[in-house]
């Protein structure tokens, strides 16, 4: 493991320009020392304030592992209410792998980014097959499962399993930015190889879990993006973009690429309380999850003879429902939904095009299937009609 070492070399430079009083101070411990305080006072720090959240309950690697891909991308108070019926279901790694694939999503159903689900259903499966449902408690083999990277792995060795083992968010990045006054952009090669450095450089022998939880707290709820709460944080003697007046400069982001707008038409098709629902293809957008049948269309004339190759024949009358916006990572999808109904005995189509694999009458609310945030908006959209 790299060893605790290597001064930043713009320390005594950035920190000169606001503060001198605050710089001096940090100028005059070593390298070795600054690490130390920064270790023993975010510690310290966060045994008297560390949230009570239900992960932390229990060390065990499967609720480390599952709180940590609930958690990306996600808000904390959003992940809570998820966490707590995913164990009340699924209380162990071999119970989730058992399950059947739609009820997993089904409990996943408004969390989002629903590949997290997929892939922790595969991993669940592959750590009972390889490992007989016990998680391995080295970096290095965690990483070699389905969806678990550098930080993941970091974590679950780190909290579950007490090793020394660094990892970096986020959260950790924002800290870090400032804390070292990391000018570089957040996301490139360099900078996230630093940040690394820094991380293994920091992490203490004893209860490393305990220090990474400290660094990511401190960036959710002290240092966050918009309203970092400096005057309450445990290093902010040693912070340079503190020193520096810097503080909402760092981290450097560049701004993104306006994502593209994809329009869309859903129709929504009822046969009294039911609803026709289609199963997305595994693998592509939305992969396994169910929702009423939708296509990549400019307007609802465009879009029924490609509706039809979904099964909705051009004789059922569609009305306009109304629109939907979903902003995804990487596009923005904008949805007009038409409605209808359709006579009682109506089948299901038995053949669907791309990206269905199949269809079925179903109630939304009572199956036991994945139902994306998007396809409720649909539904909600249409209303009783």
């Amino acid at each position: 493991m790299p060893p605790r070492k290597r001064p930043e070399a713009q320390l005594d430079l950035l920190v000169a320009r606001a503060d001198p009083g605050r710089s001096a101070a940090i100028a005059a411990l070593t390298p070795a020392q600054r690490d130390d305080a920064i270790v023993g006072q975010l510690v310290a720090w966060f045994e008297l304030v560390a949230r009570d959240l239900p992960w932390r309950r229990r060390r065990d690697p499967y609720a480390v592992w599952l709180s940590e891909i609930m958690l990306q991308q996600t808000r904390v108070e959003t992940v809570i209410p998820y966490f707590n019926r995913f164990l009340e279901r699924f209380p162990d790694v071999e119970a989730l792998a058992g399950a059947e694939i739609d009820e997993v999503l089904k409990m996943w159903s408004g969390l989002g980014y629903y590949r997290r689900a997929r892939v922790l259903y595969a991993t669940a499966r592959e750590v009972t097959a390889r490992y007989g449902g016990n998680f391995p408690g080295e970096a290095a083999a965690l990483r070699e499962l389905p969806g678990i990277g550098a930080y993941t792995a970091g974590a679950i060795a780190s909290l579950a399993f007490d090793q020394r083992e660094p990892l970096v968010d986020g959260n950790v990045a924002r800290v870090f930015a400032r804390l070292f006054g990391i000018d570089e952009e957040i996301r490139t090669t360099g900078a996230v190889k630093r940040l690394w450095e820094i991380a293994w450089r920091l992490v203490p022998e004893e209860r490393p879990g305990r220090f990474n939880e400290a660094l990511m707290e401190l960036g959710a709820t002290v240092c966050t993006p918009r309203d970092p709460q400096c005057g309450a944080c445990p290093l902010e003697a040693l912070c340079v973009a503190r020193a520096s007046g810097r503080v909402m400069e760092l981290p450097r982001i560049d701004a993104k690429k306006k994502v593209p707008v994809v329009k869309m038409v859903a129709v929504v098709l009822r046969r009294g309380p039911l609803v026709l629902l289609a199963r997305r293809e595994e693998g592509g957008l939305f992969g396994g999850l169910w929702e009423p049948p939708m296509v990549e269309a400019a307007s609802i004339d465009e879009a029924r003879a490609l509706l039809a190759a979904v099964g909705v024949g051009p004789a059922i009358e569609l009305r306009e429902a109304g629109n939907v916006k979903h902003v995804l990572s990487h596009k923005e999808l904008r949805v007009a939904v038409v409605a209808g109904t359709i006579p009682g005995k109506t089948k299901a189509p038995a053949v669907l095009g791309a990206p269905y694999e199949k269809a079925a009458w179903l109630h939304p609310d009572d199956a036991e299937i994945g139902v994306s945030t998007l396809a409720r908006k649909v539904l909600a959209a249409a209303g009783g009609t």
